[in-house]
């Protein structure tokens, strides 16, 4: 679904990302996993047009992205639940919702996407007059992915959900990856906790110092040899 072929970019004079090629497949969870510093978000931004491409293409569905804006994208059908959640706290949640599904072409499934989400999610439900800002970090993390999921994108691209949550609030948020891997969405995962992230991978990359090193099967994974990667020993 979503092809990224030898891909340089970076931030003005500096590269970030060096001959990166990943293959996403539909209707899978690929996870892209690595340190601080591995190029992980940079790659990410790539995608979402956030920032040049010096070489390379990226395409969706055999089109290019190249040139593409950020805010069309959604109407391709991409959605990205950004690092850090980055709701919207003077808002209800409800508000919160309502804001994915607004272009234009989205906004007759609202209500029906936003029933699904509280399903999904039923504390949401339960305080959706509630300003987004009084939610414990695991509560806005469920809100963003919400959110997120109001347009029924086919690619969703999800950053560092599990960071500075609790463990128990980790196990739940990657049970709901689960929920949404199993209704055959394609997923761009890409997470620090190499253990949950694994084992919720159809496809698993490993990016060091803004090259990938290794991809495979997340069945062929060894966390062992993954570990000796990541630290680079």
């Amino acid at each position: 679904m979503l092809e990224i072929a030898n891909v340089r970019a970076g931030y003005g004079a500096i590269n970030v990302l060096w001959d990166v090629s990943v293959s996403i497949p539909a209707g899978e969870l690929t996870t892209i996993i690595g340190p601080n510093g591995a190029g992980k978000t940079t790659l990410l931004k790539a995608i979402m047009g956030l920032v040049p491409l010096e070489q390379g293409s990226i395409r969706f569905k055999g089109k290019p992205l190249g040139g593409t804006s950020t805010w069309n994208l959604l109407d391709q059908g991409i959605a990205m639940i950004p690092e850090g959640r980055m709701i919207f706290k003077d808002m209800t949640i409800e508000e919160n919702l309502m804001l994915g599904a607004f272009p234009k072409q989205r906004r007759a499934a609202s209500k029906a996407n936003c029933d699904k989400a509280y399903a999904m999610f039923p504390r949401l439900h339960e305080r959706h007059n509630q300003l987004a800002g009084t939610l414990s970090g695991g509560e806005a993390q469920m809100l963003a992915m919400a959110r997120g999921l109001m347009s029924d994108p086919k690619l969703l691209i999800i950053d560092e959900p599990s960071l500075g949550l609790a463990p128990v609030v980790v196990n739940e948020l990657f049970e709901i990856l689960r929920r949404l891997k199993g209704e055959g969405r394609t997923i761009v995962l890409v997470e620090q906790n190499t253990q949950q992230a694994v084992g919720v991978a159809d496809q698993v990359h490993l990016m060091q110092g803004g090259k990938v090193v290794l991809s495979r099967p997340s069945a062929q994974v060894s966390l062992e040899e993954l570990h000796e990667l990541y630290f680079a020993r």
